[in-house]
């Protein structure tokens, strides 16, 4: 040993400053040593601040920048396309307006309690999906990555959706828009209608073949639709300009793609009343068929709307309500975006059916003049007698009224030989009852009627305008509830994760944009969300009332909202959601186990869709679809359960640096009594277990009293701590 060895040990010593663990465990006498835990920037001292709290300095957590932002925010992300085209068809399917009781119903029971619940647990903990789920339990912490893969799945195909509705937007700037009729072909000869259109209808070819150019089946891959794929490119890109900067970019974007799809609805709505057979729409679709109501599918369908229609799952939910100051309302706001997301699926289904209402009406009326003409013909033939024609009926301008009329006596008086004169029935409500959902709705049947409009070319660019938006809305959610949780838990920066998330994303999403993307937009619609999502739900209520504990979670919101929420609440987590989302895993299970997995692909020679059932690769696909997407959360269990993973990272250690400060951070312990929500002071919380480890100033640093947890680590080495617990995976 150096003979100076004992001189420099004790130098050595001066330097060596508490361990956390020492720090800590001398709070309960004094809140002295945590005063002194600031580090010294410029020789000021600056008051410490704990990060849940809220602070202003500028590089801690985000936050909205006013309560109506973070509104529309969520419901942006709420209320999207399956809002205008999904629950009116399930309206009209599902009984009419007898379907709104169970889908009021199921909302009260699952949709508003779950939808509160994911906003309490990312309002307090203020982190994204896969902190959250690490904090209370960090064997459950693959609930958020599972997350973080449905949305990533879905977020691949959606924004195809707005590819398409961008291509529909920039073709809407002509007259007359290039779906009105159906193209002429031109040979040497002749010129003739092209027979795919003539089969179909203009609307219908155009869909198919000018814009998607779509092949016979899924195999047939075609190459690229560079059409589309350009589409796909700028929709990448507003995603990503809108995301880079998180709410910051995102928020203010919200005023506008939040409110715009309300004043387009309006618009639509006022239109829609004034034209001629809206009103039959109306009341067709609002006519209740109380019998269906009994059918268990109609439960089955609105619980599935419901769950779907409020992003519950997705990690947007918490994402958006991680930003939000620690006192907020948030059983206010999960109420109020789910009455506002309620609301909406109504005005849009009034919307939807004025105006199919009118294209209905068009057709009747065209189908009165067809047979109309027959009627004569027969009449000039010999094949029917006028006496059996009212006097009063005038076939050049005949009604549809008086058209049954005629179509009724007719039917009485020749009814063995009935068939064989070709006449149709031209009832408004056979057209009406053609139920129109997804794209069928959007891109084909309200294309059609859009351009029997005055100035439908404005209707058109307002529409596709509106979808656009909706679009956008839902997206940022999504991209959210990836971005959030994984710069929570890596410290990656949010702008360069972005990039490289939609980078990858417009990739990947290339598959969608081939001639059979549509098939495969399908197969992730039926495949990717439903199962992964219904069991991420399942496994938060879990986590939360069993594991968590629900005593302690209504103490913990009565601290956080200044209230007792009711106890309904308390009841409906603990029994009826559970009960209710394990009927609706098993129905869907079955569901699909009934339904055969195929698609419809579009025949060009006869212009119609058939069913296809998915060769063997394309099953092997859909089932990876559902693996790959709840698969983290029996991992990360593994992972946990085994201790496979050194905890000595410790990214949510107890104590953190921001710039230049210490701050309070959650640490959790498996077996902690420490509460998830309910805060608690420094000489509350129980000391982690740090070991004995310490750590050293680097020479010419201020004086410090604490120690770093390393997440930044300025100027400062970290020992290794192999006892501290980990927080996030």
């Amino acid at each position: 040993m150096p003979k100076n060895s004992k001189v420099v040990k004790r130098e050595l010593d001066d330097e060596v400053i508490e361990s956390v663990k020492d720090l800590l465990s001398n709070e309960d006498s004094s809140d002295d040593a945590f005063k002194k835990s600031e580090l010294m920037v410029d020789d000021q001292e600056e008051k410490d601040v704990d990060v849940e709290e809220g602070s202003d300095v500028e590089d801690e957590r985000p936050a909205w920048n006013s309560k109506l932002q973070y509104i529309l925010a969520q419901v942006g992300f709420s209320v999207g396309l399956g809002n205008v085209w999904r629950f009116p068809y399930l309206c009209q399917k599902n009984g009419g307006g007898a379907y709104l009781v169970p889908y009021l119903i199921l909302l009260l029971i699952i949709g508003i309690p779950l939808f509160f619940l994911e906003l309490a647990v990312g309002q307090r903990i203020r982190r994204g999906s896969i902190g959250v789920w690490n904090y209370i339990s960090p064997k459950l912490g693959g609930i958020g990555f599972a997350s973080c893969v449905v949305c990533f799945f879905v977020a691949l195909y959606y924004n195809v959706i707005i590819g398409w509705s961008l291509f529909y937007f920039s073709q809407s700037f002509q007259h007359p828009l290039p779906w009105d009729q159906c193209p002429l072909v031109k040979n040497a000869s002749h010129t003739f209608v092209e027979p795919e259109c003539e089969k179909s209808s203009a609307t219908t070819y155009y869909w198919y073949r000018e814009a998607l150019n779509i092949s016979s089946s899924l195999s047939e891959s075609g190459g690229l639709n560079w059409k589309m794929t350009i589409c796909l490119l700028a929709a990448w890109i507003m995603v990503c300009l809108a995301m880079i900067k998180g709410i910051q970019s995102s928020g203010k974007i919200m005023y506008f793609s939040s409110l715009f799809p309300y004043v387009v609805l309006l618009c639509f709505l006022i239109r829609g009343l004034l034209l001629n057979g809206s009103v039959d729409g109306i009341r067709h679709m609002f006519t209740p068929k109380l019998e269906i109501m009994l059918e268990p599918k109609v439960w089955r369908e609105a619980a599935t709307q419901v769950f779907f229609a409020l992003g519950l799952g997705f990690g947007g939910v918490i994402a958006f309500s991680s930003y939000n100051k620690r006192d907020n309302n948030c059983h206010f706001d999960a109420v109020l975006v789910s009455f506002i997301n309620f609301f909406t699926s109504v005005l849009a289904t009034l919307v939807v059916f004025a105006v199919l209402g009118f294209k209905a009406n068009i057709i009747n009326e065209k189908c009165v003049t067809q047979n109309s003409e027959k009627i004569l013909k027969l009449l000039k033939m010999g094949n029917l007698s006028q006496d059996m024609i009212p006097h009063h009926i005038n076939f050049s301008s005949i009604t549809a009224e008086d058209y049954s009329l005629v179509y009724d006596i007719i039917q009485k008086v020749k009814e063995e030989q009935f068939d064989s004169l070709g006449l149709k029935s031209c009832q408004i409500e056979d057209e009406l009852n053609k139920a129109v959902q997804g794209t069928g709705l959007a891109f084909i049947a309200f294309t059609e009627a859009m351009t029997h409009f005055p100035a439908s070319p404005f209707w058109s660019v307002m529409f596709f305008l509106m979808l656009v938006n909706l679009g956008l809305g839902s997206m940022f959610g999504t991209i959210e509830g990836i971005i959030t949780p994984i710069v929570d838990t890596f410290k990656v920066r949010k702008e360069i994760l972005t990039v490289i998330c939609c980078l990858v994303a417009f990739f990947i999403g290339l598959i969608f944009v081939q001639r059979s993307g549509n098939y495969f937009v399908t197969m992730f619609d039926d495949y990717s969300a439903t199962l992964p999502l219904l069991i991420v739900v399942i496994l938060e209520n879990i986590a939360v009332i069993r594991i968590y504990g629900i005593d302690k979670f209504m103490e913990d919101l009565k601290d956080m909202l200044g209230f007792s929420p009711s106890q309904y609440y308390y009841y409906m987590w603990k029994y009826v959601s559970p009960f209710v989302l394990l009927c609706l895993l098993v129905a869907s299970i079955v569901q699909m186990g009934l339904s055969p997995p195929g698609y419809n692909a579009w025949i060009e020679d006869t212009a119609m869709e058939e069913f296809h059932s998915y060769p063997t690769w394309g099953m092997i696909v859909c089932i990876s679809l559902m693996v790959l997407a709840i698969l983290p959360v029996p991992i990360v269990f593994m992972v946990r359960r085994c201790n496979l993973i050194d905890d000595s990272t410790g990214s949510l250690a107890s104590v953190s640096y921001k710039r230049g400060r210490i701050i309070k951070e959650p640490v959790n312990l498996e077996g902690d009594n420490t509460s998830l929500i309910h805060g608690k002071s420094p000489s509350e919380v129980p000391s982690p277990n740090f070991g004995k480890n310490i750590y050293r100033k680097q020479p010419g640093s201020p004086t410090l009293d604490t120690a770093p947890n390393g997440r930044y680590g300025i100027g400062y080495l970290m020992a290794d701590m192999p006892d501290m617990p980990e927080s996030d995976l």
